[in-house]
């Protein structure tokens, strides 16, 4: 489902066919379900197959629709993905009675710099714009709870490279650096958190989800951290890893206490 009609045209390399737009992994029955958009990482320069479709059916064995992102990335800068993260939320929710869905409980998953957008999204979110002549942008682009996979939360020291420049480019100003290091616009209002890391990931620092995890201690957001000892970056669901194969099941018991399972 496109998120804009037209909006695939112009679209640049490979990487952004089909962008941006959701893929619909929707729960059938009765009552109104708890909906999951899922971000994909992939350091802003793709899109991470394996970090899509087995978590959006993941989600739907407990229970809840989800919506794989296949939002925008480089050449495209900021602010292009976010709006594309902010447009999916508001699209889920402006249909979440004819899908079934729960408009207060839409959720926002995201791996690596899948789970940088998903940050950004959860510390970056309006009321929408109820004078608006597009019906979608009327609603909230807040979501109301976040599952950060060894996220990118920093652009500062502890951040990663790549993706920083992919997003804003080799020589980024310091203020847009400091609006994108999400460690630093946490604030009350920002949803609950289940992050989870391994400690020796040498791709992108466990210090990005401690940063995250201190911030919302600050300021009294909810959150559930778990970190592995050892591991590798982009493990995804983690089956097959000797430590990090239980946060699907660990995740799966938050989010029934977030109400959401």
């Amino acid at each position: 489902m496109e998120l804009w009609p037209g909006a695939t045209e112009g679209s640049l390399g490979e990487n952004n066919q089909g962008c941006p737009s959701l893929t619909l992994y929707p729960v059938e029955g009765d009552g109104l379900r708890a909906a999951v958009i899922v971000c994909p990482g992939g350091g802003y320069g793709m899109r991470a197959d394996h970090e899509g479709e087995p978590i959006a059916k993941w989600l739907n064995g407990l229970g809840i629709s989800a919506y794989v992102l296949n939002y925008r990335v480089a050449p495209y800068k900021h602010p292009i993905p976010l709006q594309d993260a902010q447009r999916a939320i508001r699209t889920v929710r402006h249909h979440a009675e004819a899908w079934g869905v729960d408009a207060n409980r839409i959720g926002i998953l995201g791996f690596s710099a899948g789970g940088h957008l998903a940050a950004t999204t959860g510390t970056h979110f309006d009321g929408g714009d109820l004078t608006a002549s597009d019906p979608i942008d009327r609603h909230s682009s807040r979501p109301d709870l976040m599952v950060l996979c060894y996220p990118v939360i920093s652009f500062g020291g502890q951040g990663h490279q790549g993706s920083r420049i992919n997003l804003i480019g080799e020589t980024p100003s310091e203020e847009l650096v400091n609006d994108l290091s999400n460690e630093l616009q946490v604030t009350t209002d920002t949803p609950p958190t289940f992050l989870w890391h391994t400690a020796d990931d040498a791709a992108v620092a466990v210090e990005n989800s401690l940063l995250f995890a201190s911030a919302l201690s600050r300021n009294k957001v909810p959150f559930d951290l778990h970190v592995f000892e050892s591991g590798r970056h982009g493990i995804g669901i983690a089956a097959d890893h000797s430590e990090a194969y239980i946060w699907p099941e660990v995740c799966a018991n938050w989010l029934k206490k977030q109400r959401f399972a």
